[in-house]
Order: C-alpha cells, then structure tokens, then sequence
C-alpha cells in the first residue's frame, strides 16, 4: 500500500483499502502460493498487490487508472515480478493474462459500478480459471448465493451457480476503504465446478433462456418465453410453463434448454 496523493475518481468507482487487518484477512482467504498464476483486477494503490506479490513471486494486473500504473509499478520493483496491462478490466481479453497457463487465479476490489458485467466477462473465460475471490458489493454477493425463490435470485444467480461454486466469505465494512462507500461489502469465493454437475448441451441457448426468462421476470415463462420455447416443450422438460422465472432451480433452466435444443 502506499501514501502516495491520489484522489479517488468516481467515473472509476475507486474505494481504496486501507483496513490492514481486513487485508490479512483477504490475503489468507486468498492463500497465495509461489508460481500461482495470479491476476489482479484494480490493483489500485497496491494494499493486496504487495503481499500477493510477496507470496507468489510474479503477478498480472489489469489497471484502467494510468496516473497509478507508475506509483504502482514502483512499489511492486523490489517485491516481485509485475506485469501491469493499462487496459479495462471489462475489455480485457483475460486469454493474455499468463500465456500458455491455465488455471488463473483471479483477485480483485472491484469497482461496484461495473462488477456485475464484470462477472458475466469472466464467465466467458471460465475454462482457464481455477478461483476468484473477489470484494463485491453485499447485495451483489447476495444474489449471487441467492436460492430459488428468492426476490433477489436472478440470471446473475443462475449463470454464476451454473459455471461456480460460491461461498460468501466475510463482510467488510465501509470503514475499510478510502473513501468509504455508502454500501456493505463482502468477500465471496466463486470455484469453477469439473465437471459440471448439469450441463447444457447448448450453451448459449441456456443463456438466451435465462437471460429472456428474468427480462420479464414478472410474466410467466409461457409468456415470457414463447417466442423461444414452444408450449409442448414445457411438458417435454417437465417444467410448469406457468411458473416464472425465480422460481425454477439451475438445473431446471438447464433441463428446459437441453429439451429446446433436442427438438
């Protein structure tokens, strides 16, 4: 971490932590290893930067702030090996981090204002990781635990569950950070599941369903889905087409699109 002057930019949604006990803590969830494939989103002023790079020797890090890439760079000198990429995390092709390497382990504080269309990125690089553990809004990690049924359980709930095991770590409060943020945070771990326990056997129609079932969250699924899912296919799959779409389990998302693509 460094003292160096940096005022936080909202347009990057910058909460910076400070807390050193709360960053042990992330550290020891993390449990860092030497020659671990690590990536870092948002490094910022380097508070989990350095002792990550001081348990695995070398590091990646995706920073969109470049008036933080030189302070951070010259931290990081004599600690360890880092390769900073100045580019943005939600366009960043993680397939660059670590060549010739799978199972990245991705970390991150990441900006709430972006985190949610961060996790689906990183869901299309699912096959080349083996963890993240990531400082997320409460709510958001929340819904991404959330059980069917729930209000708050969702596409984001369904697609992270289907590809990830996930594990709502500890909560961090706002105190933490610099400057504190109006919400609660929280760390979770997402573990991608091998094998899957209910595959697809169409990916992206999985999706499309998922995605348009809780567009119209409101409708039941035979009218929120009738232009993908003829009515018959309901009863092929077992599925009651007047639920709605909370209230169907991952697998029973799964069970539906894999009786669309059999057709």
């Amino acid at each position: 971490m460094t003292d160096a002057p940096h005022r936080a930019r909202k347009r990057f949604g910058q909460n910076f932590l400070h807390d050193t006990h709360v960053i042990d803590r992330i550290v020891r969830a993390i449990d860092p290893r030497p020659g671990d494939a690590l990536v870092e989103i948002g490094p910022g002023q380097g508070a989990l930067t350095l002792p990550l790079l001081r348990a695995a020797g070398t590091l990646e890090a995706v920073e969109m702030d470049r008036d933080l890439v030189a302070p951070l760079t010259a931290l990081a000198h004599h600690v360890g090996i880092l390769r900073l990429h100045q580019e943005d995390a939600l366009r960043f092709d993680f397939n660059r981090a670590w060549p010739g390497r799978d199972g990245l382990r991705v970390v991150g504080n990441l900006p709430y204002n972006i985190s949610t269309p961060l996790i689906f990125h990183l869901l299309d690089h699912i096959p080349r990781i083996a963890d993240m553990h990531f400082m997320l809004q409460r709510e958001v990690v929340e819904r991404m635990s959330a059980a069917p049924g729930s209000r708050i359980y969702g596409r984001l709930s369904v697609m992270v569950q289907y590809h990830c095991r996930v594990e709502r770590l500890f909560p961090v409060p706002p105190g933490a950070f610099r400057p504190a943020p109006r919400v609660e945070s929280a760390l979770v771990r997402l573990t991608p599941l091998d094998p899957l326990p209910c595959p697809a056997s169409d990916y992206q129609t999985f999706a499309d369903l998922v995605r348009t079932a809780f567009g119209q969250r409101r409708k039941t699924l035979r009218n929120a889905l009738r232009i993908l899912v003829p009515a018959e296919t309901f009863e092929w799959a077992g599925i009651d087409s007047g639920a709605r779409a909370e209230q169907l389990a991952v697998d029973d998302f799964v069970r539906l699109a894999n009786a669309v693509s059999g057709r």
